[in-house]
């Protein structure tokens, strides 16, 4: 299993926010053996951590405001969240939530990109991210989709320092050598109603298996199966209550 060390610029926390909690917390219990503990301190407001066995592997709260939407959301580390905040509003983001304490976990912030696409940032103390990554039921390989790659592209390379590999099909994202996400253009693709937005991808032994149970426990399958130039099998689903996610193979190390 891969365990992870937060790395600045790096993805280290998913989180979702949904209107029943309850039932979320049953459908991925179902779906990746994820372990739902509430924490007890009053002020989390009944926020929850998932576990996988004994390493945390994602959060989940309630909506907390009414235009919220049913959205997984992708943290990335930085060593001081006011300054990435700054960094962001200089580089044409928008701050939804400015920098905030959360208990003594660290400090986070909720930003847009320049064209539109939500995601969070996340300064440690007492909760470093999530323990796991890249193996099966924890988070894999992170997407941005968005009609302006180039904004984008230029954005994420100045507030994290990203290397941004463009290729003909798609753009890939990396840190220190190493690619953990990417980009597509949603310009023909997508409705124009559709709003840029980040997708976490989940890992999975069996991909096939992991979409038929996903529909049977009521996700709606928007990409079946699929095998990617390059790439490992995938998924894209919705939850039953519409969080977007992907679901991707194990990758095997050559």
């Amino acid at each position: 299993m891969n365990t992870t060390e937060p790395s600045p610029g790096a993805p280290c926390w998913v989180e979702l926010a949904t209107k029943d909690p309850a039932a979320a917390k049953a459908f991925y219990h179902e779906l990746f053996g994820w372990r739902a503990e509430v924490v007890p301190d009053e002020r989390a407001a009944g926020y929850t951590r998932f576990h996988l066995g004994d390493q945390l592997v994602a959060g989940l709260s309630a909506l907390l405001q009414p235009e919220q939407p049913i959205a997984w959301t992708i943290g990335f580390h930085t060593p001081a969240a006011d300054a990435a905040a700054d960094e962001i509003a200089d580089a044409d983001g928008t701050l939804v939530v400015p920098p905030t304490d959360a208990l003594d976990w660290g400090r986070f912030a909720v930003a847009a990109d320049p064209t539109g696409a939500v995601f969070s940032t996340w300064q440690p103390a007492g909760l470093r991210g999530v323990d796991l990554r890249d193996a099966p039921g924890s988070l894999g390989w992170v997407e941005l989709a968005t009609r302006e790659p180039q904004s984008a592209a230029e954005f994420y390379a100045r507030v994290f320092g990203w290397s941004v590999n463009t290729g003909e099909m798609y753009t890939r994202f990396g840190l220190g050598g190493s690619d953990f996400g990417g980009m597509m253009d949603m310009s023909d693709q997508f409705p124009a109603e559709v709003a840029p937005y980040w997708m976490p991808y989940f890992v999975v032994a069996d991909v096939d298996l992991g979409a038929e149970r996903a529909a049977l426990l009521g996700a709606t399958v928007t990409l079946p199966p699929t095998d990617v130039p390059d790439g490992p099998r995938l998924a894209v689903l919705h939850d039953p209550q519409g969080a977007l996610f992907g679901i991707h193979a194990v990758e095997q190390e050559e």
